[in-house]
């Protein structure tokens, strides 16, 4: 009966599916003759399995150190010893894994064990937060931060991250926008690449590379409500347009294994759903990796109402779930649905081959311990050079919001009132899923502030308010070790010590806004704003009189408004990793610039979430520069406008855009067109901009975007220096996917963009010919 509902629920999918045009599919290639000696040790080893040995590489195992979930796997060194775990993750240190590997070889094929973990932001060298490191828009800088991970992670017994996150998120109420990219696909499928990239490299049997894990297959990022793990509901032109391309850029950029979602697609949850995992990935897209669960997610299927463990683990793996992330299902359950003719030797076969040959790439068969290096470990990991590139990195992502009469940079003399729950805290600077960060390293801010202000700067700290006045709030806001001690005086008492405080100094700093736990996984907010203690913290500071600088954390867009209307400076910090707050004092201080432009639209207030540039127009819309106009697709109590648009930023000094030159005002197939624009640092400092190109569709067989990121250039620029900034647009750039799923460019109007945001730009026009 379930089978019956799944196809029919399916059948509309399906049918649109297999007509798709993907012309962006993977060339076939020869096959090397590595790949012939793989196939054949591969199969030589499957045909002397066992069809428990089999299932039993299905079946991947916390070691215990870190979970997801509420389920923690038991009796682990028996079922390896029996040869009934094919991975295990959440264990690291070459000493631990060297042991467990050991048991492994010691089972009757000693076939190794893989280990993998959430190497999400950097391993321990932790870097900014992945929605951060997108607000760099630094390409090579983020792969770098994925290529220190990938050598830390390896020293230390790992071969397998659960990254990266490509989810595309516009619901700035669903935490797990924290670790992705943002609101774009364009962005989104770019930094996807470089993160493969840098986590696999060239040759994955390299001793220093491991496995990405794209995540989370599919539109994760679209639950209903921003509520995490919950549904998704959307059209195919969303779905192929939008959210789907970052998981194809990333797989097309070689990932060894994706990872599947939560979340049902068209009624049918993503684990079990066999056009997503069968006829969109594995035929239209030729994806030749292996497709692992998200943490329970098989046995979550039972909760999604699908049936019992037996039948929601036959159905995972017939629509392509090919390993059972903790659940056990498959292990317990698939060889009796093999005699009951519910799964096939075939089906099972398929996917244990596919993870075999992860192993095989990974050089594991050759040498089970090859990660196992001790030496290696006390070498790699946390050198000073990484050390530093985290700092370094950090200051790329911070992003300048407001500066009001140049209150920015600070100068390194007089006297600084530091105020806020975020001020004195170590534990929340890493950011979410920093779980093998060492606290004891991290630099809170009023150290970071000390470090970099030097002795002729006096800076005096008060807490000022707690992070929230819900006590309860404040403890499920900072689990996992990420505490901030409550103050129990009462809000008045908090408050007139950090103005006394304020009162003396010669400026404010106010460390404010969420705690790392407030986003992430099973963070989910609907107030989206800064906590009301701190706001009126906030409030009696600016009576003070004194400059405030907002030092702004977040994980998430915040709905700020009031903040922006009242506070001289604003600088959003994100989470930087473990050297945030020496980053953040470098900018503060003006020993760097920033450089950062945001990743996601901020809104006004939480009533215009759902908010992104890139929405359709109506049939309706607002005429330009009106507030409001009767019967037009527009709120009676707000604008349209983000409090701050996609891809804005500020900077210490100032940048203009002159002329926007066209090569051609028609564009042919199988030709370019050359945009130009001059950028001048018309500043004092020097200074990195980030030029942006959108293009606009103006006519088609369906609606289009009022503006799509194309491309995008990050420049540095001296005082007074001007550099032309070239783009080149072909027919490719202009393709999208037609109501009926063919991936086409369609001929008539167009018009390109060129600025420092995607709302400050200059335009032209040009017209797509046959």
């Amino acid at each position: 009966m379930i089978n019956t509902q799944m196809k029919r629920a399916n059948s509309l999918f399906i049918l649109l599916a297999l007509v798709a045009i993907n012309s962006s599919a993977q060339t076939k290639k020869t096959i090397p003759a590595s790949q012939s000696k793989m196939d054949i040790f591969i199969n030589s080893l499957l045909s002397k399995m066992t069809i428990d040995e089999k299932i039993g590489q299905l079946n991947l195992l916390t070691g215990g150190e870190a979970t997801t979930g509420a389920a923690v796997s038991t009796d682990v060194e028996s079922k390896i010893a029996k040869g009934n775990v094919g991975g295990i993750f959440s264990m690291t240190t070459p000493d631990k894994i060297r042991k467990t590997q050991e048991i492994a070889m010691k089972s009757r094929l000693k076939i190794p064990l893989i280990f993998g973990q959430d190497v999400i932001h950097g391993y321990k060298t932790t870097f900014p937060i992945p929605l951060a490191l997108a607000a760099s828009w630094d390409l090579s800088l983020i792969e770098k931060t994925a290529r220190v991970a990938a050598t830390e992670a390896s020293a230390d017994g790992l071969s397998w991250t659960f990254s990266p996150m490509v989810d595309i998120a516009r619901d700035a109420r669903w935490g797990r926008i924290a670790e992705g990219s943002g609101e774009d696909t364009y962005l989104g499928s770019q930094i996807a690449k470089v993160m493969v990239k840098g986590y696999q490299g060239d040759n994955l049997s390299k001793y220093n590379t491991i496995m990405a894990c794209v995540k989370h297959f599919a539109l994760y990022g679209a639950a209903e409500a921003g509520r995490d793990y919950n549904t998704t509901d959307m059209s195919l032109d969303r779905m192929y347009n939008d959210y789907l391309p970052p998981y194809k850029a990333a797989l097309d950029a070689g990932a060894g294994s994706i990872m599947v979602s939560f979340n049902d697609i068209n009624g049918v949850p993503a684990t079990a759903n066999k056009w997503l995992l069968t006829d969109v990935l594995r035929k239209q897209w030729g994806f030749k990796g292996f497709v692992v669960s998200d943490y329970t997610g098989v046995s979550e299927l039972i909760d999604h109402g699908l049936g019992d463990l037996k039948t929601v683990s036959a159905l995972s793996l017939k629509a392509g779930t090919d390993m059972d992330m903790v659940s056990e299902g498959f292990l317990s359950t698939l060889k009796q649905s093999l005699k009951e003719g519910k799964v096939t030797t075939a089906q099972i076969d398929n996917a244990c081959r596919l993870i075999l040959q992860a192993k095989y790439k990974l050089g594991l068969f050759e040498d089970p311990f090859r990660y196992c290096n001790e030496e290696r470990a006390k070498k790699e990991i946390l050198t000073p050079a990484n050390i530093q590139f985290a700092r370094e990195a950090a200051t790329k992502t911070f992003v300048l919001l407001k500066n009001q009469n140049q209150t920015l940079p600070l100068k390194k003399s007089g006297t600084i009132a530091l105020v806020g729950p975020l001020g004195n805290t170590k534990s929340n600077m890493p950011g979410t899923w920093s779980v093998n960060s060492d606290m004891n390293l991290v630099p809170s801010l009023l150290e970071g502030l000390k470090n970099v202000g030097g002795n002729n700067v006096k800076i005096v700290y008060s807490l000022g308010s707690n992070l929230t006045t819900d006590e309860t709030l404040q403890i499920n806001s900072t689990m996992f070790g990420r505490e901030i001690p409550r103050d129990n005086r009462n809000e008045g008492e908090l408050i007139k010590e950090a103005v006394q405080n304020a009162s003396k100094a010669d400026v404010v700093i106010a460390a404010l806004g969420e705690s790392s736990e407030m986003s992430g996984e099973s963070s989910s907010r609907t107030d989206i704003g800064i906590p009301e203690s701190q706001k009126r913290l906030l409030a009696a500071l600016l009576k003070t009189g004194k400059p405030v600088v907002l030092v702004l954390f977040t994980g998430r867009p915040l709905a700020i408004k009031w903040e922006s209307e009242n506070v001289p400076a604003i600088l959003n910090v994100w989470f930087g990793g473990i050297q945030t707050t020496n980053a953040i004092a470098d900018v503060l201080f003006g020993d760097v610039n920033p450089s950062g432009k945001l990743p996601v639209t901020f809104p006004q207030n939480i009533g215009q979430v759902p908010i992104y540039y890139s929405h359709k127009n109506t049939g309706r819309p607002l005429p330009d520069g009106k507030w409001f106009t009767k019967f037009k697709s527009n709120y009676l109590d707000v604008s349209n406008e983000p409090l701050y648009p996609f891809g804005f930023g500020l900077s210490y000094t100032t940048f203009t855009y002159e002329g926007l030159k066209l090569s051609s005002n028609t564009l042919k197939p199988n030709q370019k067109i050359t945009v130009t624009t001059t950028v001048t640092n018309t500043g004092k400092f020097a200074g990195e901009e980030i030029v942006q190109l959108y293009t606009r569709d103006l006519v088609g067989t369906s609606t289009r975007p009022v503006k799509e990121l194309k491309g995008f250039q990050k420049i540095k620029l001296q005082p007074g220096e001007s550099k032309m900034v070239t783009f080149n647009l072909t027919e490719e750039d202009l393709k999208f996917y037609t109501s009926d799923l063919k991936f086409v460019a369609e001929p008539g109007d167009f018009k390109v963009f060129v600025g420092p945001n995607v709302k400050d730009v200059k335009e032209a026009d040009f017209k797509l010919v046959n």
